[in-house]
């Protein structure tokens, strides 16, 4: 998706309250009327894909979707306002491909947002996601939905392909037991490893309509990067019951040129709000004392990353990365702070600590 944070970059650095609608996001223009053609009246999976100026991916994206179409499935396609030929393409899809339901904002809100006017439009009893520029392997839905329904758990885990140019490289969810319903609290540690939380990817997965019942499937609104951090992260500590399966059948396109991998702007700075979502949510939790440590050590992770590939920022964003960074270091919980800088290595602890003496920025500077 043009927007998306590069969470596999991030992970490799990691470990070596969702609002529902936003104020500032017109309502959606809904092009269809009634039910979507091909579509019963009792819907199994509600499909989610938000795109924004991918003229040149999506007619692969909705030709694997339609090889994975079936009766009681639809697909919801999110336009976040695209200024290229993507809106004409979804108009046409929304004939041709079926059980498609084509949603257009009339003014760009983001990636979590776009997910969102989906989610408030499936009626699926499941629902999953997908990117308008990654595709789908033939029948994946299907074999999906049965996952899920074989093993009667609130949510499910997929492994999934990465796609850079001609490579490929199957991801795997880092979670050793597959196929076993468990708590999705007992996958969220240990600290120092990567586990579920870190492979914080809403499209490899399918989840049970309860969690929208529950409040646990929206996004923050307006979160332009990371909006699958504080997202996992509350359906791990709140959901009752997960499982991974060792599925494979989406994939995911790096390298896109529009990505926010690819564009240093103030954008890629939302990873700050993001986790600081993620360490004020967990700091209420019953389990706050076992669970802070991981919180925190990722935070400092993804800003260490940062700051190693600064030079990809624009010289005024890099400014405020850094004294953003700085701020929210402050903001941490000091005790766990240290803990987590003293199991970090070398590198990573001393560019830490250099930033954490950093003076306070004038008043005025964001934080």
């Amino acid at each position: 998706m043009g927007d998306r944070l590069g969470i596999g970059r991030e992970n490799d650095a990691v470990h070596g309250t969702a609002t529902r609608r936003s104020p500032c996001i017109p309502p959606t223009v809904k092009t269809n009327a009634g039910l979507p053609p091909n579509v019963t009246g009792v819907v199994k999976l509600s499909v989610i894909v938000p795109f924004y100026n991918v003229q040149q991916y999506a007619p692969d994206t909705l030709k694997s979707l339609r090889a994975n179409a079936r009766q009681d499935f639809e697909f919801i396609l999110v336009d976040d306002c695209s200024r290229d030929e993507t809106p004409d393409i979804l108009a046409r899809a929304e004939r041709e491909l079926p059980g498609a339901v084509y949603v257009r904002h009339e003014k760009n809100g983001g990636l979590a947002t776009a997910r969102n006017t989906g989610i408030d439009r499936a009626r699926g009893e499941y629902l999953t996601f997908l990117d308008g520029d990654d595709w789908l392997a033939p029948g994946y839905y299907e074999q999906l939905v049965s996952s899920i329904e074989g093993l009667g758990c609130d949510f499910v885990r997929t492994d999934h392909v990465q796609c850079t140019a001609r490579a490929r490289s199957v991801h795997r969810v880092p979670h050793g037991r597959r196929g076993v319903v468990m708590d999705p609290r007992d996958a969220i540690l240990p600290a120092d490893r990567s586990t579920s939380v870190d492979y914080a990817y809403a499209w490899a997965g399918v989840y049970h309509r309860r969690l929208v019942d529950r409040g646990l499937l929206h996004f923050t609104d307006g979160l332009r990067t990371a909006e699958d951090r504080p997202w996992i992260w509350k359906l791990h500590r709140e959901a009752e019951s997960f499982a991974t399966v060792g599925l494979l059948g989406v994939f995911y396109r790096r390298g896109v040129a529009s990505s926010l991998t690819q564009i240093g702007d103030v954008r890629q700075l939302d990873f700050i709000r993001a986790f600081d979502q993620v360490v004020a949510e967990t700091a209420e939790d019953r389990d706050a004392g076992k669970l802070l440590p991981k919180a925190v050590r990722t935070y400092c992770a993804i800003i260490s990353h940062h700051l190693g590939s600064i030079e990809r920022f624009e010289p005024a964003v890099a400014r405020k990365l850094k004294s953003m960074s700085a701020v929210a270091l402050r903001r941490m919980p000091q005790d766990v702070l240290d803990e987590a800088l003293d199991s970090m290595d070398v590198q990573r602890a001393t560019r830490l600590r250099r930033l954490r003496r950093r003076p306070a920025p004038a008043a005025g500077v964001a934080a």
